[in-house]
């Protein structure tokens, strides 16, 4: 076949056959790379060009079969026949294919080609076959299965080179629909399936028909497949499908079991003549180390262990750059409040947008460190043990064991936790993930523990390299999955329990993770956090300081003295106008007007302002906080705003703001409450519903309130 014109071309394969890492080389995006199966969970496109044409290249969520049972599956199925969100069927599908693992990954192959694409197969992971005895001939393959066949290795750049020749010069072909021979029996069955019921009582399109009819007869059908209209159309489709049946029974086969048995049948036939393996009984290095990682007694010790090195590092690691930035900030600001004229575009200058960001832009070096262990835990592979290690405890909470890797993922961000929740089949398993899945600590977290644990709990070494700090932070991670787990336990008592699908996850071989995607991951998401961040935190502080600003209030000629007279003439007005000033602002009465319902957990009117815009994103809090100290601290004052929360001091009493007690009462109502309109926004959209994110933030809210409430009168109790 010729092609003289731009095509779309599909990557289609299992889940961690290297399919992101294609795509990333063909487009030159850098999407994310991890070796731990669901990484993509959604569709993503990219342009290539490729010798005169810029081709548009489309990367598929990872799925094992065409059942559309999952979420990922159906976007994968739907894109391939052409039914999802209005788009043309692809002109080319490039199937990506495990070498080292073919007999699971050529059952996805037979599918596709029973969808009659101009297809290529790519075997991918060459070298990881040749490393465990696995000897593949190409050529013999591409003979049985009647399509080109491509082997390479898509971590070197000449495998891409190889993939882009092939495309260019349309080393491509229509494979046979139903190629793997199906015996004579199954396919009267299919015949008969698609003449009586699919074509003259649907609209899907004719790709579609026999994998369309093998779930019919195997009784793998999705609703959403096919709509039924009334009850005779119900009769018929059930009639057709038991006259399926009786052909098959009645020559011996079960009609369940039978696809999968026919479909294996020619996959060994074709691997038998294409592929040598020469025998070893050595214990390769991925054998080894899993006899630790996934024991049952040290794979949850060393997924502990791992996890207080990593929220131990976050603040040994970070703390000599959060200082240079800090510090930059400060002076930054100073030097322009000394050299720009006075005046409102000055102090909107420094004291909210200098002031609002530098207090979030502080935390970048923990954000790059917590990225940077998440991504060599994904890159090596550990990841999916951590899910193997943890699929026994979610069980027994009546979680499903693909529950752990989006809530491994929300230790990032929930965002893409609750859409890697597709891989879930069980809509009551996904939804109980989905709504315990923001107790997971985000990143988005990290910076308002990190200034409240720097400023008021010590760093009292406790064992070894562990300190005080580094615990308190790891605690908060482990709080809130202790809260997730109870409320799922609490949640799987009263939703209506459905039929349980048995945990399959492939565990990878451990590599070494490709540096270069780290370091890319890294920077993406230290420009996301800066860029999407620091948008919403410029635009707060100024609405801010607008509201701490005005309305300008004229300055008493006095103050009369308390029984203290140090503390009232501290806080006269003629001592702190900027302090009197901010108390009388649209904020500051916005603030005392919510104080009384916030102060049993500790909380003053400035955190009541922080606790309200932090609903844009949960590290404007921090932001805030620093506008707020700043309009009311004294011009030239050198001072972080750890160091402005430590000495704040209540006008009325004399006593400081903060204390231990309040600082954990606030941590413990972050990692509870939810404050991420963003978080709400893409529940809506999972559940098609506005009844899930409702409940979620009241739920949340209502325990993060409780607890909160709990620990500081506990706390300051002691």
């Amino acid at each position: 076949m010729l092609i003289e014109r731009a095509l779309n071309i599909a990557l289609v394969g299992n889940p961690n056959t290297g399919k992101t890492t294609i795509f990333n080389g063909l487009t030159g995006l850098r999407q994310k790379i991890a070796n731990y199966p669901g990484i993509t969970v959604e569709r993503k496109s990219g342009a290539a060009k490729i010798g005169h044409y810029k081709h548009l290249i489309i990367d598929l969520p990872g799925t094992y079969s065409l059942n559309s049972k999952k979420l990922d599956e159906r976007v994968t199925y739907e894109t391939l026949t052409g039914e999802f969100e209005h788009e043309e069927t692809p002109d080319l599908v490039l199937i990506i294919v495990d070498s080292s693992n073919l007999d699971r990954n050529l059952y996805l192959v037979t599918q596709v080609m029973d969808l009659g694409i101009p297809t290529m197969i790519i075997l991918n992971m060459q070298d990881v076959a040749v490393g465990k005895g696995i000897y593949i001939n190409p050529d013999e393959m591409e003979e049985k299965l009647g399509v080109p066949v491509l082997s390479i290795s898509a971590k070197n750049k000449r495998g891409i080179d190889e993939i882009k020749r092939a495309i260019e010069n349309q080393q491509f072909s229509i494979p046979s629909p139903l190629k793997w021979q199906p015996i004579e029996p199954l396919k009267k069955a299919i015949e008969l399936v698609i003449d009586k019921w699919i074509r003259p009582y649907t609209d899907l399109p004719e790709k579609a028909y026999i994998i369309e009819a093998l779930k019919l007869i195997s009784n793998t059908v999705s609703p959403v497949s096919i709509e039924f209209e009334g009850i005779e159309h119900n009769e018929i489709r059930r009639s057709v499908v038991s006259k399926a049946h009786s052909i098959i029974e009645q020559s011996g086969g079960n009609p369940v079991a039978i696809e999968v048995m026919n479909r294996y049948d020619f996959i060994n036939e074709c691997t038998s003549k294409s592929v040598a393996r020469s025998s070893t009984d050595k214990k390769t290095l991925t054998d080894r180390i899993d006899s630790i990682t996934t024991h049952k007694i040290l794979g949850p010790i060393s997924f502990v262990l791992i996890l207080l090195l990593m929220f131990q590092s976050i603040f040994t690691w970070a703390t000599p750059f959060m200082d240079m930035i800090d510090l930059l900030f400060i002076n930054t600001g100073n030097w322009l409040a000394a050299n720009l004229p006075p005046g409102l575009l000055t102090d909107l200058l420094v004291e909210g947008v200098i002031a609002g960001l530098g207090g979030v832009i502080i935390f970048l070096p923990q954000i790059i460190v917590l990225f940077f262990f998440i991504s060599i835990l994904e890159g090596s592979g550990y990841m999916a043990r951590a899910a193997f290690v943890m699929d026994g405890f979610m069980s027994r909470i009546g979680l499903h064991g693909r529950s752990v890797v989006p809530l491994i993922s929300g230790f990032a961000c929930a965002i893409p936790g609750i859409m890697a929740t597709r891989n879930i089949e069980n809509w009551r398993d996904r939804i109980i993930t989905i709504m315990v899945l923001p107790f997971m600590a985000c990143s988005a977290r990290l910076p308002v523990y990190a200034l409240l644990i720097a400023a008021f709990i010590p760093p009292t070494t406790v064992i070894g390299f562990l300190d005080l700090q580094g615990l308190t932070f790891f605690g908060l991670y482990f709080f809130g999955i202790i809260m997730a787990v109870l409320s799922a336990l609490v949640m799987n008592k009263f939703l209506i329990k459905g039929k349980q699908s048995p945990f399959l996850m492939e565990l990878p071989d451990y590599k070494m993770p490709k540096w270069s995607a780290v370091f890319h991951n890294v920077f993406d998401r230290g420009r996301i956090f800066v860029t999407e961040a620091g948008r919403i935190i410029i635009a707060i502080s100024i609405i801010l300081w607008f509201l701490a600003s005005f309305p300008k209030t004229d300055i008493p000629e006095s103050q009369p003295l308390s029984d203290n007279a140090n503390i009232a003439s501290s806080f006269s007005p003629q001592i702190n106008p900027d302090a009197y000033q901010l108390k009388h602002s649209f904020a500051g009465k916005f603030g005392s007007f919510i104080e009384p319902a916030i102060e049993p957990l500790g909380f003053d009117w400035k955190i009541g302002i922080g606790l309200i815009t932090s609903f844009a994103a949960r590290e404007v809090m921090v932001g805030t906080l620093n506008t707020i100290y700043s309009i009311e601290g004294e011009h030239g004052e050198v001072a972080t705003l750890k160091q402005k929360l430590i000495n704040d001091v209540d006008t009325d009493t004399g006593k400081p703001v903060y204390s231990i007690a309040t600082a954990l009462s606030l941590m413990v109502f972050f990692a509870l409450a939810m404050q991420c309109m963003s978080t709400i926004a893409i529940v809506r959209r999972e559940t098609n519903s506005w009844k899930w994110p409702l409940i979620m933030l009241g739920y949340m809210t209502a325990l993060a309130y409780i607890c909160s409430f709990i620990t500081y009168q506990t706390v300051r109790l002691l």
